[in-house]
């Protein structure tokens, strides 16, 4: 078999795998969204056995026979080429699973299956010790599965490895490190400052029906498309991408606060527009076809959410819309009330909830329990009082419940332990990203206050989107903005916009 003839048969095989997760995906999705509670056991049996499948195809030795052929031909010599990142990064993929057992890939999905079923209803109940029996279960596999794969240093690493290839605990300490020192610092005048908005503006009566009117009014302006996606409501917002055609997203609406089901919406939103701008119509189930990593992923999302969501210039053209909309509850509200109240900081429970220069304390404490998860320094038993004892020390107020501290995400629960790290890697990434747009975009900020956010789009496809996998994220930050990855342009764009809101 010539190498051209194994590339074509490795391309028909991606496919196929392709069809396999997203079919998967679609499950999943529908789980999290209309499934009847009575129904978890046999979508774990069914998504158990998509993955199994899926495992078994992809570690199919002859897969791995055509990836040598084409490895060690002509076609690897431009390593940038889509051909050479196609292959370069399904052999990553594929030396990974092939060190998995296919019972224990099994058992993951499933037992995650159902212990996204359980973590619904205890964190309803705000009862850390219904969950504990499937936590304890999930994270018995996910040690499995650290063991199986390999790793130097920390467990952690391993399952780091899959959020944010290349990524090792020690690199993301460090980063985080530096930027929680700042943090300190402007929360710390923040608190001090004299001048504060009036954060009640957003906390009034909001009428489920007509907020999510302005969402999708909002995620359309975006650049949202309808025909291909669609916006659900579910516990926990996520966004999935299935395909050509076909990428959804969710939130939940508080009708007592219009920032919840809004931002939230506007961050899947930009999750959705990185699925959608992804080349997928040619490298459908190709690496060229899908997300670098997820600390990128969450830099298109964050992005949206914050230096366009949450800024002045996009409330100059979207308040007026939302005064028409909410008119009872926005009556005689001025820009200048409505964008301090948007950006109000005071320390908070809820992650998605929290404000711009807080969230990533919500991030550093749960990478901080993770890796003491998976070294046994804390018995799992005792992670909701560590959990309330490390909230206090960082945001100085108690946790009331278990469903306001360590119950408030999905992640453990789906075995997404290792993703936490790429929500600040996310804002980090966004802020050097839009600071680069803006200087070469002049008039990009016009441009939003205009309602029109088509050139920041386009930049994004050119310079993210459509590059898929060819280079890993942090090479991607400095062939995008010319310098390797700062926490300073985050904290530069902190301290402009809370000294202008705080008078700081």
């Amino acid at each position: 078999m010539t190498a051209q003839e194994a590339y074509k048969e490795f391309e028909k095989r991606c496919r196929e795998l392709a069809v396999i997760q997203s079919s998967a995906a679609v499950l999943g999705w529908e789980e999290r969204t209309y499934m009847p509670p009575n129904g978890a056991g046999l979508r774990a049996e069914q998504l158990s056995y998509m993955s199994g499948l899926f495992h078994e195809k992809f570690t199919d030795p002859k897969f791995g026979e055509l990836l040598s052929t084409v490895e060690a031909s002509d076609m690897m010599k431009d390593p940038e080429s889509p051909e050479a990142v196609n292959i370069r990064e399904t052999r990553r993929m594929y030396d990974k699973q092939t060190k998995l057992p296919r019972e224990l890939v099994e058992e993951l999905t499933k037992t995650t299956t159902l212990a996204q079923g359980e973590w619904v209803k205890a964190r309803k109940a705000s009862d850390f010790k219904a969950f504990l029996p499937w936590l304890e279960k999930v994270v018995k596999l996910l040690k499995q599965k650290a063991e199986a794969y390999g790793y130097e240093g920390e467990p952690y690493n391993a399952l780091l490895d899959d959020y944010e290839p290349g990524a090792t605990v020690d690199d993301v300490a460090t980063v985080f490190e530096q930027l929680r020192n700042d943090l300190v610092d402007l929360l710390g005048r923040i608190k001090d400052a004299k001048k504060k908005p009036d954060q009640g503006i957003v906390n009034r009566a909001f009428d489920v029906d007509r907020q999510k009117v302005f969402g999708e009014m909002v995620s359309a302006a975006f650049g949202f498309d309808f025909q291909s996606g669609r916006l659900d409501i579910t516990a926990h917002p996520f966004c999935s991408g299935f395909g050509p055609g076909d990428t959804r997203i969710t939130t939940r609406y508080n009708p007592n606060r219009l920032t919840d089901a809004l931002f939230g919406i506007m961050h899947e939103t930009g999750h959705a527009l990185y699925e959608m701008g992804l080349n997928k119509d040619k490298y459908f189930g190709l690496p060229m076809g899908e997300s670098i990593s997820l600390g990128i992923h969450e830099s298109q999302s964050r992005m949206w959410e914050n230096q366009v969501g949450r800024s002045r210039p996009f409330w100059e053209y979207s308040l007026p819309q939302a005064k028409r909309i909410f008119r009872e509850a926005l009556e005689g509200v001025s820009l200048d009330d409505f964008y301090g109240a948007i950006n109000y900081v005071t320390p908070s429970f809820i992650r998605v909830e929290a404000d711009e220069a807080t969230y990533n304390l919500h991030i550093l404490l749960r990478f901080e329990l993770e890796r003491a998860i998976m070294n046994d320094d804390i018995p799992l038993k005792d992670v909701a009082d560590e959990w309330r004892k490390r909230f206090k020390k960082y945001f100085g107020i108690e946790v009331d419940n278990d469903a306001n501290g360590c119950l408030q995400d999905v992640h453990w629960s789906a075995g997404y332990i290792g993703y936490f790290p790429t929500y600040t890697l996310g804002n980090l990434y966004a802020a050097q990203f839009f600071a680069k747009a803006k200087e070469e975009l002049p008039g990009l900020e016009e441009d939003i206050a205009g309602g029109y956010t088509g050139r920041l789009l386009d930049w994004l496809r050119e310079k993210i989107h459509q590059q898929g996998q060819r280079y890993r994220a942090t090479k991607l930050c400095e062939k995008v903005t010319g310098k390797p990855l700062s926490h300073k342009p985050l904290v530069d764009y902190m301290n402009r916009k809370f000294g202008e809101i705080y008078g700081i």
